[in-house]
């Protein structure tokens, strides 16, 4: 893009991206016909249709009306600016405030030629507007980011004394009556924030002085507000009666699920409670119906590993196994796993404890004790329903272990979870199971161990030095010096944090003849590694520092998540 800093002012602004070589005549003729006289904005037209990126759209309307352009991403907001207009009016005209200068209040705003907000903001704020521009989705993503529900939540709650009096003088309370109070308010903020927040966990923790709450994002636990004590007894009754569990009940943990409305998408959410010695805790699982599983190529796998991955999932019989500690992904890998295969040829079917996502032409059948379907004798019952390819939700249990050994073993394919540090521990937590050697060997196709580490932030991605330990984790696993590593600086993109999102660390194991024939004379865990590592298998220590070397995470994030293993 060719420098446009002598622009005039008030020139079109299709012709200033023409200037700019951003679009030709030809696109902006067409542009110019389809908004004929229906009063779009030439700018939204040519945005929609793909001509011209917002950012650059943006930057051409700043230069016509004279006005800055900010990069939210990357600006430093002022708190006493956000206070001075509230969220409603903020969400109402799609504006954000920034700085408090000597002249004014700077504003970026999505539209600002909107002469009506700009009165709006100048009465409620008392202060001269500056208005600056930011994409719309920039501008919406940092509203979500900036005005947290601390405040609303902490308004509502004044109201709550009411309810905890009614709470203490009838266990039973009826829902209506819990319906009517602030808590109801208070707790769709704290559940909205937590979705705002990208995190898959609220924990409400109450302490000796406090009501801690903490949402865990991107697998980390992260402060999110503290609450007065006297606001612990009416929430958690509020959450029970969503969940129906036993609002009397407060010594026994307990469980149970609801759904929440967050915009267009419905969140299932998931609640554990357990009693402590400040009384209930709480966490809150929270599963987005919208999620849209991950094709195998964008969950982290290295090209060789995809591949290996890929073959395996062709096998026509035999069993794959995917391990792992709790929170290390999975059941996403299981699920993108069967979700790709060709769901119109083969029948496939999944057991599950819980069910926590659904897709189309796939049988899924949950866990339910009370009726007395477990893994074992759901798995029963599904080798009779005729089925391809079998998703066991987790081998916990040596029967369940047998049968889906079994089922392996005629004519099906199994995909499970099981819980182990690495692929070779996979193999005598098998045997630990029971499971003998020589049906291992037969039935087993191959093992997926794997972690879970951040993504750098792509905003605020540098390079540069990083300490020691890390320096020589880094050369230790890879052989090669190098003192320079990318990592986040922190922004609003990735709340001050340097990471957003997570991606994978695999180990594929396949079992060779090699591997067989030493698994069945009783070699030892080391002789078995070593088998491995000589069929050039990638350790997940390999897998984590290519994934260094490629600038997509961190080694401090592959030393916490990985070097812990034994090898």
């Amino acid at each position: 893009m060719r420098n446009l800093s002598y622009v005039g002012r008030r020139r079109p602004v299709g012709e200033l991206l023409i200037e700019a070589e951003l679009i030709t005549r030809d696109q902006l003729q067409y542009a110019l016909e389809l908004q004929g006289g229906n009063g779009t904005k030439l700018g939204d037209i040519l945005v929609k249709e793909g001509l011209v990126s917002p950012q650059d759209l943006a930057s051409v309307l700043s230069l016509q009306l004279n006005i800055p352009f900010v990069e939210l991403k990357r600006y430093l907001i002022q708190p006493e600016a956000l206070k001075l207009v509230p969220e409603t009016l903020a969400r109402k005209y799609t504006v954000l405030p920034l700085t408090i200068e000597e002249d004014g209040l700077l504003m970026v705003m999505a539209d600002p030629e909107n002469l009506q907000a700009i009165e709006d903001l100048q009465a409620r704020t008392r202060m001269r507007i500056k208005p600056a521009l930011s994409t719309l989705s920039e501008i919406k993503e940092a509203l979500d980011q900036n005005y947290r529900a601390v405040a609303e939540i902490e308004k509502q709650l004044s109201h709550i004394p009411g309810i905890e009096e009614l709470i203490e003088a009838e266990p039973r309370v009826s829902p209506a009556a819990v319906a009517e109070a602030p808590i109801v308010r208070a707790l769709d903020l704290l559940i909205t924030q937590a979705i705002r927040d990208r995190a898959s966990d609220i924990h409400i923790e109450p302490q000796e002085d406090r009501l801690r709450i903490r949402n865990r994002i991107d697998g980390i636990l992260h402060d999110s507000m503290s609450l007065p004590l006297s606001v612990h007894p009416p929430l958690i009754s509020r959450i029970k009666i969503l969940a129906n569990m036993n609002i009397a009940d407060r010594r026994r943990p307990q469980d149970g699920q609801f759904s929440f409305q967050a915009g267009k998408n419905t969140v299932d959410i998931r609640v554990a409670s357990s009693d402590t010695v400040h009384g209930e805790m709480m966490v809150l699982r929270l599963l987005d119906k919208s999620f849209a599983v991950l094709d195998l190529a964008r969950l982290g796998f290295m090209p060789e590993s995809y591949q290996l991955f890929l073959k395996m999932l062709r096998a026509p019989h035999g069993m794959l196994l995917v391990s792992g500690p709790t929170g290390s992904g999975k059941t996403t890998t299981l699920y993108a796993a069967i979700n790709q295969m060709d769901k119109q040829e083969n029948k496939v079917i999944t057991i599950e404890d819980p069910v926590e996502y659904r897709f189309a032409d796939i049988t899924q059948i949950p866990i339910n004790p009370r009726a007395g379907v477990t893994f074992a004798n759901g798995l029963r019952a599904i080798l009779r329903l005729d089925p391809d390819v079998i998703l066991v939700g987790e081998i916990r249990d040596s029967e369940t272990a047998q049968i889906a050994i079994q089922a392996a073993l005629t004519g099906h394919l199994v995909l499970s979870s099981i819980h182990a540090n690495d692929s070779i521990g996979v193999l005598f937590r098998l045997l630990d199971l029971g499971v003998e050697p020589f049906l291992i060997t037969s039935a087993l196709v191959g093992i997926v161990s794997q972690r879970m580490v951040r993504h750098i932030c792509p905003n605020c991605r540098t390079l540069g030095k990083r300490p020691v330990d890390e320096v020589l984790a880094y050369k230790e696993e890879m052989g090669e010096e190098r003192t320079e590593f990318h990592s986040g600086t922190g922004c609003n993109y990735c709340a001050q944090t340097g990471y957003r999102g997570r991606t994978g660390v695999f180990e594929i194991l396949v079992m060779s003849e090699a591997i067989r024939r030493k698994l069945l004379t009783n070699e030892s865990a080391d002789g078995l590694y070593a088998q491995a590592l000589k069929e050039n298998m990638a350790t997940m220590r390999r897998d984590g520092m290519l994934k260094v070397k490629e600038g997509i995470t961190t080694p401090y994030e592959v030393i916490r998540n990985v070097f812990s293993l034994a090898h």
